[in-house]
C-alpha cells in the first residue's frame, strides 16, 4: 500500500497549503514538537499543542504501526530565569564544586517537569518516543548525537554565523530566503529595529546563538567563552540529534513560528546545507479564556494543575478527559475560547458516552471489550482524523456509532471503544464520577434533601449563618446547591449535585 493512499493530509504553514502525507520513510515516520520551559507550572495553553499533537501521534501509529513512529517533544530547561534560580538557590555550591551545573538545573526543574509529566498524562496524553532535555546536548556527547556547540561551529564555518560582543550571531543575510515560514522578509524587519541597543549586530534580525556568562552566570565553557545557548539552537540541536537533519513533520503553537521556527529553520538548514528542516510544518491556534487573553495582570491565568486540583475555574475541578475533550473541539488551527461552557458541554458528552458504556441492556460490553487486543475504528473515524485532524467529524462519527451501540449493534460498539481508544479517552474518571454521584444519591439523597428543607426554613426566617453552615458542610461533603426560583411559582427552589 502506498503511503498516499492511506488518505493522510495536514495544513503546512510553510507552503499555506493542505497536502498528502508521503514520509520520507514510512517504516520511520519522524515528527518534532516543542515542548515546556519549565520554569513554572504548565498554563492550560500549553495543553493545547500537548493534546493536539498527542492526537496527531496517535493517528500516525494507528496509519503506520506503533513501531513505525518515533516522536520527540523537548524539555526546555536552559533559560535565563532558570540560570537565575540555579544561582540563587546553589550558587555556593556550584562556586565549590560540590554540585555540577547541570545537577543544579535540574533541582530547579525537577518539580515543574515532573508536574508537567503529570498533568499531561491526567490530560490522557501518551509519553513521546524520546523526551531529550537542553541541558543535555550543549556540549558534545559520547554518542555522538548533535550537540549545540558543535551545530553553532558548523554555521560560523560555512559563513552563516559572526562574534561580536561577547555573542555568536546568526547572519539572517546569509541566507537568501530567511522568513519563508512567517512570510517576514528581513526588509519588513528593519522596520522599529533597536539599532542602538543592537548596534554590534550586522542586521537588526540577526539572532543569538551563544551568549557569554558572567563568573556569577551558570555557564558552559565553549570556543567563544563561557556562555550559555540561545533559544532557538537548542531545538535544532535535539531534533537533529533523534530525528535527523531533515524528517517530516515540527508541530508547536502559533506563537512560535516567529521568532522561533523561522529561526531554527535557518540554524538547521544553513548548518546542515539541507533545503529543509522539516517537511511538514503545523501549528495550533491561540487560547483565550472567556473571550479574553490570558494573563496574570486579568486574574484568568490557569495552569492545568490548578483546573484539575482546585476550583479556580468555574467553581470545580475538572476532570482531564473533560479538559481533552473541550479542546478538541475546536479544529486545532482555529482560535479557541476556553469556557466554563464549553467545559460542560465536553462533560456532558463524555457523561453519555460513560453512561452506554456501563448499560448492558443492550450489549455484552464484556465481550466487546476483550476485542480491543486489536482495536479497529471505523473507517468513517479514520477519514476524518485523516483530514488535518478534522475532529468535528470525528466526534461526529463517534455520535452515530453511539446510537447504533445504543440499538445494540455490537460491531458499531466495538468500533466505538477502538474510536474512544484513538481519541486518548478511557471514560474511567467520568464512570468514577457518576459511580460516586449514584451512591450518594442512593445512600445520601434523603438526608442532603432533609438538609436542603431545614435550611429553607432557615432562610425563610432569615437565619442566614445557620442556613449557610448547612450549605459549607455539604459542600464540604462534596455536595455543591443552587438556589434558584420555581419557574411557575416564583418560590425558591434548591438543587444539588455532586461535585466530589
Amino acid at each position: 500500500m502506498s503511503d498516499a493512499s492511506k488518505g493522510l493530509s495536514l495544513y503546512n504553514t510553510l507552503t499555506r497549503t493542505k497536502d498528502d502525507f508521503v514520509p520520507i520513510d514510512p517504516l520511520n515516520v519522524r515528527m518534532y514538537v516543542c515542548g515546556p520551559t519549565v520554569y513554572d507550572f504548565a498554563h492550560i495553553g500549553n495543553a493545547r499543542p500537548a493534546i493536539v499533537f498527542d492526537v496527531l501521534f496517535r493517528l500516525l501509529r494507528q496509519l503506520y504501526g506503533e513501531s513505525h513512529v518515533t516522536y520527540v517533544r523537548n524539555i526546555t530547561d536552559v533559560d535565563d530565569k532558570i540560570n537565575a534560580r540555579a544561582l540563587r538557590d546553589f550558587g555556593g555550591e556550584i562556586a565549590g564544586g560540590k554540585l555540577s551545573l547541570n545537577d543544579a538545573i535540574r533541582l530547579v526543574t525537577e518539580k515543574t517537569a515532573d508536574q508537567y509529566h503529570k498533568d499531561v498524562a491526567a490530560l490522557g496524553c501518551l509519553e513521546p518516543t524520546f523526551e531529550p532535555r537542553a541541558t543535555e546536548f550543549v556540549a558534545p556527547r559520547a554518542d555522538g548525537k548533535a550537540d549545540m556547540l558543535s551545530l553553532i561551529g558548523q554555521l560560523i564555518e560555512r559563513g552563516h554565523a559572526y562574534q561580536a560582543e561577547g555573542e555568536v550571531l546568526f547572519d539572517t543575510a546569509s541566507m537568501p530566503d530567511y522568513g519563508e515560514l512567517s512570510k517576514r522578509n528581513l526588509d519588513e524587519q528593519q522596520a522599529g529595529a533597536r539599532i542602538a541597543v543592537d548596534a554590534h549586530k550586522k542586521n537588526s534580525g540577526d539572532f543569538v546563538l551563544w551568549k557569554l556568562s558572567s563568573p556569577e552566570e551558570p555557564g558552559w565553557e565553549s570556543p567563544w567563552g563561557r556562555g550559555r545557548p540561545g533559544w532557538h539552537i537548542e531545538c535544532s540541536a535535539m531534533s537533529a540529534a533523534y530525528l535527523g537533519e531533515v524528517f517530516d513533520i515540527h508541530g508547536g503553537g502559533l506563537d512560535l513560528i516567529f521568532p522561533h521556527h523561522e529561526n531554527e529553520i535557518a540554524q538547521s538548514r544553513c548548518a546542515h546545507g539541507t533545503k529543509v528542516m522539516a517537511n511538514v510544518w503545523m501549528h495550533n491556534g491561540f487560547l483565550q479564556v472567556e473571550g479574553q487573553k490570558m494573563s496574570k495582570s486579568l486574574g484568568n491565568f490557569y495552569s492545568i494543575h490548578e483546573l484539575l486540583e482546585t476550583e479556580t475555574f468555574g467553581g470545580r475541578k475538572w476532570p482531564g478527559e473533560v479538559l481533552r475533550l473541550a479542546m478538541l473541539m475546536t479544529h486545532y488551527r482555529q482560535p479557541i475560547d476556553f469556557t466554563k461552557a464549553k467545559l460542560e458541554e465536553a462533560e456532558r458528552t463524555l457523561q453519555r458516552w460513560a453512561d452506554l458504556r456501563r448499560d448492558a441492556s443492550n450489549l455484552n460490553w464484556r465481550a466487546v471489550a476483550n476485542r480491543m487486543v486489536d482495536p479497529l475504528p471505523s473507517t468513517g473515524l479514520i477519514a476524518a482524523l485523516s483530514d488535518d485532524l478534522n475532529l468535528a467529524a470525528a466526534i461526529s462519527e463517534l455520535h452515530r456509532l453511539s446510537k447504533k451501540a445504543e440499538e445494540g449493534d455490537e460491531e458499531a460498539a466495538f468500533q466505538l471503544l477502538s474510536g474512544w481508544s484513538l481519541l486518548g479517552f478511557t471514560l474511567e474518571g467520568v464512570v468514577a464520577r457518576a459511580d460516586v454521584a449514584a451512591v450518594i444519591e442512593a445512600t445520601e439523597g434523603a438526608n442532603i434533601q432533609a438538609l436542603i428543607t431545614e435550611r429553607l426554613t432557615l432562610i425563610a426566617a432569615k437565619n442566614w449563618a445557620e442556613a449557610d453552615r448547612i450549605r459549607d458542610e455539604l459542600l464540604a461533603q462534596g455536595v455543591q446547591l443552587k438556589d434558584g426560583k420555581d419557574p411557575a411559582t416564583g418560590e425558591r427552589v434548591t438543587t444539588w449535585e455532586v461535585k466530589r
